[in-house]
C-alpha cells in the first residue's frame, strides 16, 4: 500500500496486466510485428492505463489494485509500485476467466463493494469510462463494457458471481454474448457503456496513432 493515498469506501479498480517482455506477451501483435515490438506497444498500454486509472483514483478515492502476470512475487511489487498502485497481487494460475474470478473474490473479501476490472490494452480509456463504472455500480448490480470484437473491456460487481464466468469461450467473439446469457441466468441487468476496441492487431494500431 503507497503512504498518503486516500483509501476508498469500500471501492476497488482492478487492472489485469501482464509483464511486458517480448515474446510473453501480446502474441497475436507480437505475429504481425515482432515480439520486441509488441512488447514496447504493450508497455505503453499499461503506462496510459495506470495514469488514467491513477487520475480516477484522485477524483473517485478507489483502492487501485494491479493484478500481474509474467513476474513473481518481488518483482511484480517493484512494478506496481513504480506505476502507482495501491496494492499489487499474483494473478495466479488458470485460464483467463479463473484469473478474474479469483482477482474479484479476493477483492470482495477484503471487503470491497465495488469492485470494477479492466485490462491493460485499452487506448480509448479515459477517465469518464470509469466514473461511468462505478456510478452504474450504486444502483445496478453489474456493469459492462461491450468490445468491439465481441469480448468486453470492462467487468463491475457489487457482490462475487462464481458462476459467471463459467464456460465462457475466451478469446473468441462470443465472449459477451454468453456473458450476458450468463447475466441472465443469474438474474443481473448490467448496464453496458460506451463500446471500446481493445489493441490486438497491427490494424488496431491505426486510430491510436
Amino acid at each position: 500500500m503507497r503512504a498518503g493515498v486516500r483509501q476508498p469506501a469500500g471501492c476497488q479498480l482492478i487492472v489485469m496486466a501482464r509483464w511486458p517482455a517480448p515474446g510473453r506477451c501480446k502474441r497475436r501483435l507480437a505475429g504481425c510485428l515482432g515480439p520486441v515490438a509488441a512488447a514496447r506497444i504493450q508497455a505503453r498500454l499499461t503506462d496510459h492505463t495506470l495514469a488514467v486509472a491513477r487520475a480516477g483514483r484522485r477524483r473517485l478515492g478507489f483502492a487501485l489494485v494491479l493484478a500481474v502476470d509474467g513476474l513473481a512475487g518481488r518483482a511484480a511489487r517493484r512494478w506496481g509500485e513504480a506505476l502507482g498502485a495501491d496494492h499489487v497481487r499474483l494473478q495466479g494460475t488458470g485460464g483467463l476467466g479463473v484469473r478474474m474470478q479469483r482477482q474479484i473474490q479476493r477483492a470482495f473479501r477484503a471487503g470491497a463493494r465495488r469492485v470494477v476490472v479492466i485490462g491493460s490494452d485499452l487506448p480509448q480509456l479515459d477517465g469518464d469510462d470509469l466514473m461511468a463504472a462505478f456510478a452504474a455500480l450504486e444502483s445496478s448490480a453489474a456493469v459492462l463494457g461491450p468490445a468491439r470484437d465481441g469480448g468486453y473491456w470492462l467487468l463491475g460487481l457489487r457482490q462475487p458471481q462464481p458462476a459467471l464466468m463459467a464456460g465462457i469461450a475466451w478469446g473468441t467473439p462470443r465472449v459477451l454474448a454468453q456473458t450476458l446469457t450468463a447475466m441472465g441466468r443469474l438474474a443481473l441487468e448490467p448496464v453496458l457503456l460506451a463500446p471500446r476496441a481493445d489493441l490486438d492487431w497491427a490494424k488496431d494500431l491505426r486510430p491510436w496513432r
